[in-house]
């Protein structure tokens, strides 16, 4: 069956992370909202904002579910759906989250509610609706991923240097870890294919390490944090989910965080994920171009994809940073970074776009990517975009 993931309102307050991809590709747990619908057998196309439709496009087939893009499906939620016959929906705490749809190629695609029937469906599921429900949802998620992708199949061996506590372990073909700490007991570890423990890492599960990524030595991870493919962490972090190809490689605390892609924590830098007043923290919304308040006390950084920091920066409690930020110097700097900016707590200018576009084509390279057209157009808008912010 066909499944096409539609953006919602949610979207504008799921930015930065959702300037630069559908929220269906948003990352929580080990696996994308949409990779979570992929693993139980569906076709995923998105149905997403004009400029993102070139690399997430938009299927077309003669019977299809419209879902939304921010819930995080289950097997029950999957076979809801699988039941559902041209123009049935199904229903959640009173929304209509999926119809089931008749397509004609050639026209525009039918409104979601236009179904005659709908179904209400009462179990759980996980709504990415707001920044914070990233981090704040993702030991859920990690476990049942974790669940969705061991089912059935055997471990690999970790070699007999590391040390295991309890037994909620899976390890991936080609990973290399040696003379590190394993706790299982707080929650599931994943280790993904070819990734990288050095000696002394010590984790505190949760903890999904995905595909190619790498703890370095002595790290210190408490759960549930997601690394993403292609990372490279070490210091402390807890309760935080880096996208990919990401790297907060050396000394430094990152808390109750989530990096888009393609980030660099310069060394030694710190978030806060704490006031020193312990208040409610608020965060910046693009949907509302204000702060609203979280109703978390532990709340800390969010960075937008092609971001980064200089050494020894220091971000507060619940700080924001768009797309292609380059942030340094001395200071706390504001807690809302638009996207494009250079500078730190001395100011802020404009990070031209030909130099972002140029920085950004030199880090894909370093991993064997490449900054093509489509990606080079999606970060052009985003600077159109985001004008009035700078």
């Amino acid at each position: 069956m066909n499944i096409i993931l539609k953006d919602g309102p949610e979207s504008d307050h799921l930015k930065p992370f959702t300037f630069t991809r559908p929220v269906s590709e948003l990352r929580i747990g080990i696996l994308t909202i949409a990779e979570k619908y992929q693993k139980r057998g569906f076709d995923v196309s998105y149905l997403t904002s004009n400029y993102l439709s070139a690399k997430y496009p938009l299927v077309k087939k003669p019977v299809s579910v419209l879902v939304s893009a921010n819930v995080c499906p289950t097997d029950a939620f999957v076979q809801a759906i699988a039941d559902l016959k041209p123009g049935e929906g199904i229903r959640h705490q009173g929304n209509l989250i999926a119809s089931c749809i008749e397509i004609d190629p050639e026209a525009e695609m039918p409104e979601p509610g236009s179904v005659h029937s709908k179904k209400e469906f009462k179990d759980h599921l996980t709504s990415i609706e707001k920044l914070w429900h990233i981090f704040q949802y993702n030991g859920t998620e990690l476990q049942n991923d974790f669940n969705l992708i061991t089912k059935g199949r055997t471990s690999a061996e970790l070699s007999p240097t590391n040390k295991i506590i309890g037994d909620n372990i899976f390890v991936e073909e080609g990973v290399w870890a040696e003379c590190a700490v394993f706790n299982t007991k707080t929650g599931p570890i994943y280790i993904g294919k070819d990734a990288t423990v050095m000696e002394g890492a010590t984790v505190r599960g949760a903890l999904a390490l995905c595909e190619h990524s790498q703890l370095n030595m002595g790290a210190k991870i408490y759960g549930p944090t997601t690394v993403g493919p292609y990372c490279k962490v070490g210091g402390e972090v807890n309760n935080s989910v880096l996208f990919g190809y990401s790297n907060k490689g050396h000394e430094g605390f990152l808390g109750n965080s989530v990096l888009g892609e393609w980030c660099n924590i310069g060394a030694d830098s710190n978030n806060s994920n704490l006031k020193n007043n312990y208040e409610e923290v608020k965060l910046w919304n693009y949907a509302t171009g204000s702060f609203e308040r979280t109703g978390l006390q532990f709340c800390g950084l969010f960075m937008g994809d092609h971001s980064k920091c200089g050494i020894n920066t220091m971000f507060n409690t619940g700080t924001v940073v768009g797309v292609s930020a380059n942030i340094f110097g001395s200071g706390f700097p504001r807690n809302f970074i638009p996207s494009f900016s250079w500078g730190g707590a001395q100011g802020l200018t404009t990070y031209k776009l030909e130099k972002a576009l140029e920085t950004a084509s030199r880090v894909m390279a370093r991993r064997g990517k490449t900054l093509n057209p489509i990606e080079s157009d999606i970060l052009t808008h985003v600077y159109e975009q985001t004008k009035e912010y700078r």
